[in-house]
């Protein structure tokens, strides 16, 4: 085990990614930051107790893609690993649902992942995101308006996915193929400025001139706000069933105690609330609403409207109201 692979070792214990006797998929595109992630894993699934397969998907979007393909399979019969492969049709896909292509890819991409993992018993998902990838979401999320959660966007592990190597800067990872005598395959479209992602990515360099250290500060902010969001979740989970609760029936809606709210104690409530209710929870949105709902919540008894929501008491329990979007009949 060379230091690149100790270190990395070192970082997967330090984190606490739950491994330990799992099947893995390891989701290979034949780019450096996948083929990295492979040949890493390989060499630390005797230490991780890690079964390993590979899955590379063919997203028929590029006249080369065909290649990557047939790069892939000689992975795998270098390293000795089962392969499976599938041919998506993102394009119709794209067409179908309105989407733009990378959201379409992702989709299709996700979706027989996890078929793939659930059909060979894989416990694990490994993906190749970099501590790069890390820094591109953080500000696509950003630009989108995705509030403080833009600042956690890819944990290591997060349900079935893990990303071993979301510490990792991309040169490192090529580094070390080079020092394998690894060879890899360039997909020239990361570069193409069609998606946001790849916007960012060009706007990212001349940021990182002025701030060499920035990819390795947002990843410390990162586990700063992990730990409070990881905080503010167990507390607002804490007052649920006294302060407030949920009706998820036919006719969703937010039960709240009419009480002294701090309308940031009631914007984490509703941020919680929404999440498990599928609603939108634009920043924006949760701040307006809880300043008016806590304005409201210490009034009398009536009803109240703000846009397209309502807030009314409870007929039969003064002290409680219901929050819902217009439309809904609540109890």
């Amino acid at each position: 085990m060379n230091r690149f692979e100790a270190n990395l070792l070192s970082r997967i214990r330090h984190r606490g990614d739950g491994l330990g006797n799992h099947r893995v998929v390891v989701a290979c595109s034949g780019g450096g930051d996948s083929t990295a992630l492979l040949a890493l894993l390989v060499s630390l699934r005797g230490s991780l107790s890690l079964e390993l397969s590979i899955a590379h998907a063919d997203h028929q979007l590029r006249a080369d893609a065909h290649d990557d393909s047939h790069f892939v399979r000689e992975l795998a019969r270098h390293f000795d690993l089962d392969l499976a492969e599938a041919r998506l049709d993102v394009v119709a896909h794209a067409d179908k649902q309105h989407l733009g292509l990378e959201t379409a890819a992702r989709e299709l991409r996700w979706a027989w992942l996890r078929r793939e993992a659930t059909s060979c018993g894989a416990d694990l998902i490994a993906t190749g995101h970099t501590l790069e990838d890390h820094t591109e979401t953080v500000f696509l999320r950003l630009s989108r308006g995705g509030g403080v959660g833009s600042l956690t966007p890819l944990p290591p592990r997060q349900s079935h996915r893990w990303s071993p190597l979301i510490e990792a800067r991309r040169e490192e990872l090529r580094e070390y193929l080079r020092n394998e005598g690894l060879p890899w395959r360039e997909d020239g479209s990361n570069l193409d400025g069609f998606t946001p992602r790849n916007r960012w990515r060009t706007l990212l360099p001349a940021l990182r001139e002025e701030s060499p250290a920035l990819d390795q500060h947002l990843w410390e902010t990162h586990l700063q706000v992990r730990e409070l969001s990881e905080l503010r979740d167990r507390t607002v989970e804490g007052w649920r069933g006294t302060r407030w609760n949920l009706d998820d029936g036919k006719l969703p809606a937010v039960w709240l105690n009419a009480e002294t709210w701090r309308e940031d104690e009631l914007r984490w409530v509703l941020e919680a609330a929404f999440r498990h209710l599928g609603w939108a929870r634009e920043a924006a949105l949760l701040r307006d609403l809880s300043g008016w709902a806590v304005f409201h919540l210490a009034g009398h008894g009536r009803h109240h409207r703000f846009g397209h929501w309502a807030l009314d008491p409870h007929k039969d329990e003064p002290l409680h109201w219901c929050l819902h979007p217009l439309g809904t009949v609540t109890k």
